[in-house]
């Protein structure tokens, strides 16, 4: 009965093993399918494409400045103390002008004359109710404002611009996918070469139990063989987790999950890299730092004309709707009066003098253009310098990995003729030692080089500008 529990347990967990295994993504990726998801779910890339999407609604602000604005207003006092105003007393001089006009007399028989000099004083007068409301729809719509207007006329370009450094930024990151994945590739190719190099000293191990079986050698050539054979098993493991650190980094650059498997199903071939290369000729516009620097610099001359077109007048049209009332208390809502105010109007606002502000912001807004300017000079140098460089490095990739190719082929031949001559008995142990050295160190040359030529291959395409 036990037992029975046991293996009901154990197939139990063998099951939800099994599932969660079975529910991990593999995505078996081509280099490009691996690009084309690293532009897609990379941060760097959505951030540039939120960064467009924040242009559209900076756009949208700059459009709403030539649209008419409505805005409604509803405001309500209550007065604890309704204010005093001192006012000349007027009262008491018209009252004695009244007298004297009259002729009227005083008690004593004196006839009232205006006092000369008098001080009437002031009186302290409240103005108003202890409570007031208000109501009412303001709109305005500008007529010409120079600024306004270059604002609308930049739009295209301000998106333009965003678009091309989206556009940077995928090319960036589409580079960088390349050279982490075809690093990859190559080293999937030298981990095979480490392998074959195991099986090939496996074979030789067993080879050389069965000579010292017959008597025909020492157990000391049997452990070189052996250590020999360890130190490639761990070279194996140590290449190997370069390779899933190197998978992990490419997991990351193109923001996939770590928990699902990575798996590049593309080879490299030396035809694949000498492939379309005969094209050399290239143009400054096809590269995407040159295509945001161009609208850049439109950018910036909308700016300088922004600010020329702010010595002119501005004009506004204006409107004003209101009702206001006043009560003696909250009763707005019953019987009782509501005054009712409407205007409409022009304004144009004449810039006269601002102590030189604004000439100080053109003169910064043509030195930012003259250093975009220069700036696009110095890119355009730096895209020279980026073809030549590459150019220069492809060549000399493209000649190592050939020179290479012939060294790794010229290595194998070398240790399985002293292979065989170590067979035949006509060799020793020292000979098929130095032998696989210089065939390891060919494999890793080759490999490098076969690297190095993809890698320049990259680069070249990207400083044309058509990667």
């Amino acid at each position: 009965m036990e037992k029975l529990r046991t293996k009901k347990l154990l197939f139990a967990l063998c099951m939800l093993f099994g599932t969660a295994i079975s529910a991990q993504t593999v995505n078996e990726f081509s280099v490009k399918q691996t690009v084309d998801y690293g532009l897609k779910n990379a941060v760097q890339v959505k951030n540039a494409l939120l960064d467009i999407k924040a242009q559209k609604q900076t756009n949208r602000e700059i459009t709403a400045m030539a649209l008419p604005q409505l805005n409604g207003s509803i405001g309500l006092t209550h007065y604890f103390d309704i204010p005093v105003q001192a006012i000349p007393n007027f009262i008491s001089p018209a009252t004695y002008q009244v007298l004297v006009d009259e002729g009227v007399k005083d008690g004593s028989g004196t006839t009232i004359v205006m006092p000369n000099g008098s001080d009437f004083g002031v009186i302290a007068a409240q103005f108003g109710t202890p409570w007031t409301a208000n109501g009412g729809l303001e709109i305005s719509q500008i007529l010409f404002d120079g600024q306004v207007f270059v604002g609308l006329q930049a739009r295209n370009a301000a998106m333009s611009l965003a678009s091309k450094n989206a556009e940077v930024t995928e090319e960036q990151i589409k580079a960088n996918i390349y050279k982490i994945s075809y690093q990859l590739i190559v080293g999937k190719k030298q981990l095979g070469s480490i392998e074959a190099n195991i099986e090939r000293f496996s074979k030789y191990l067993h080879d050389a139990k069965v000579i010292f079986e017959n008597g025909l050698n020492e157990k000391l050539d049997i452990d070189k063989v052996q250590v020999t054979l360890n130190n490639l098993i761990t070279e194996k493991e140590k290449f190997q987790n370069i390779l899933d650190v190197g998978n992990a980094a490419l997991k990351l650059l193109i923001n996939m999950p770590q928990k699902e498997t990575l798996i590049l199903t593309d080879t490299l071939s030396e035809d694949e890299i000498k492939a379309n290369l005969l094209d050399t000729a290239y143009k400054y516009e096809d590269r995407k730092e040159i295509q945001a620097l161009s609208y850049a610099t439109k950018l910036s001359e909308f700016n300088v004309k922004r600010y020329q077109l702010s010595r002119l007048p501005s004009i506004v049209a204006f409107g004003n709707y209101s009702k206001n009332a006043q009560r003696q208390k909250f009763d707005f809502f019953n019987k009782g009066e509501w005054y009712t105010t409407a205007l409409a109007g022009v304004k144009m606002t004449i810039p006269i003098f601002d102590g030189f502000a604004r000439r100080a912001k053109i003169e910064n807004a043509k030195i930012a253009l003259q250093k975009l300017k220069n700036t696009t000079e110095s890119a355009k140098q730096l895209v020279d310098y980026d073809v030549a460089n590459a150019r220069i490095k492809m060549r000399s990739a493209l000649l190592t990995m050939d020179n290479q190719r012939q060294n790794i082929q010229l290595a194998e031949k070398v240790f399985n003729t002293t292979k065989k001559k170590y067979d035949q008995g006509l060799g020793s142990n020292q000979e098929i030692y130095d032998a696989q050295t210089e065939l390891k160190v060919a494999q890793t040359n080759y490999y490098s080089a076969l690297y190095d030529a993809i890698t320049a291959k990259v680069d070249w395409l990207k400083a044309i500008g058509k990667l």
